[in-house]
């Protein structure tokens, strides 16, 4: 019976989507490496390398367990989350102005990226459940705004405005294909548009300056426009081939800010060109692809809501980090999944491609 488990497990894998993340990967490593090698001091490569190794060991797990099984505690780990959500608003360690880590000697992790996967779940069990109507009731689509909002306000009052707003795009995916009502759809967006310049007056100085330097990155070009300015230069200066690994000028020089995080793009673009850039966009938009194929051919709703979920976080993800590194959204700090350095974020990825996988694998089962 194990063996039988075994091979089907094997046989009903997505290799390509597993592949597509693997090489992402690969190119991470070696542009973090290119990135942080005049640093001493800090191993960055060691540290992300062990946080690929652990996100891969996630990634089987999740993969081989039925996601029917961590919906059904999912109210429980939901609890546990906020609970942590809230110890980390308490005794989290700040950086860059923001209490959304934890510490534990030399690992540090933050909460708020792995709990994104865990309001997917929540949610998808949620609207997998409704019963009755096409379209969602006002009542319905309030208490799945909830499941959400707990945890949005919670990593709001941690300063994190950025991982935040990761949340909103899989809400709205859910929402969607469950079903709303055009009406609905019109308020929400009137709410919405409403809401905007009430929160204006929410926002730190910092966060005002990042978006006021968007819309005019020349309003302090030696300042918060200096990422983005150079981040474009970086880019357009690789050329088709690139100038070649370890080569980049904005890089090695130490002209482009956070290179190894939020612009690893930019050393990406830099060092291995146009067609680098090409194979790590293409990698990225073939695992949305392919995540919404399983998605569509989930065996129940629960599935396929879980699936969308991932799919719209990993989307606004890929969109806001890249948008940013050539000037086309505010600089938010939000990383580009399976490229910029940060544990945290890595694991929470490769769980979210391990719960893709299960709802691939459940598709066959009676």
């Amino acid at each position: 019976m194990n063996s039988l488990r075994a091979t089907r497990f094997w046989q009903d894998f997505d290799w390509p989507l597993f592949g597509a993340a693997m090489l992402l990967s690969v190119i991470s490593l070696t542009e973090i490496h290119s990135a942080t090698m005049s640093v001493h001091g800090e191993n960055y490569v060691a540290r992300q390398l062990s946080a690929v190794i652990v996100g891969i060991i996630c990634f089987f797990v999740f993969s081989a367990v039925d996601y029917h099984t961590i919906s059904e505690h999912i109210p429980w780990i939901y609890l546990g989350s906020m609970g942590m959500l809230a110890f980390t608003l308490v005794f989290g360690k700040s950086i860059y102005g923001t209490r959304g880590w934890i510490s534990f000697g030399f690992v540090r992790f933050q909460p708020a990226e792995l709990i994104k996967v865990v309001a997917v779940v929540a949610l998808a069990r949620f609207l997998s459940e409704l019963r009755g109507e096409r379209y969602m009731t006002i009542t319905d689509i309030l208490k799945a705004g909830l499941i959400f909002g707990a945890p949005v306000f919670l990593i709001l009052l941690q300063g994190d405005l950025g991982t935040a707003l990761t949340f909103i795009p899989a809400l709205a995916a859910g929402l969607f294909v469950r079903g709303i009502r055009p009406a609905a759809l019109v308020s929400l967006c009137l709410c919405f548009l409403f809401v905007l310049p009430v929160s204006w007056l929410l926002l730190k100085d910092y966060q005002k300056e990042r978006i006021l330097t968007f819309m005019n990155p020349d309003l302090d070009p030696q300042g918060k426009g200096y990422q983005v300015r150079q981040s474009k230069i970086a880019i357009g200066s690789g050329g088709f081939w690139g100038k070649g690994i370890f080569k980049g000028s904005q890089n090695q020089l130490g002209f482009l800010p956070t290179r190894h995080t939020d612009f690893i793009f930019s050393v990406v673009g830099e060092e291995m060109g146009f067609l680098g850039v090409i194979v790590t966009l293409g990698s990225l938009v073939f695992i949305l692809l392919r995540s919404i194929h399983n998605a569509q051919t989930a065996r129940d709703n629960l599935g396929m809501f879980i699936v969308i979920g991932i799919v719209g976080i990993l989307f606004f993800h890929i969109v806001e980090n890249v948008g940013m590194v050539i000037g086309f959204m505010p600089v938010t700090g939000i990383p580009l999944p399976f490229l910029s350095y940060g544990g945290t974020s890595a694991l929470s990825a490769f769980i979210g491609l391990g719960l893709v996988m299960s709802v691939r694998r459940g598709r066959y089962v009676n």
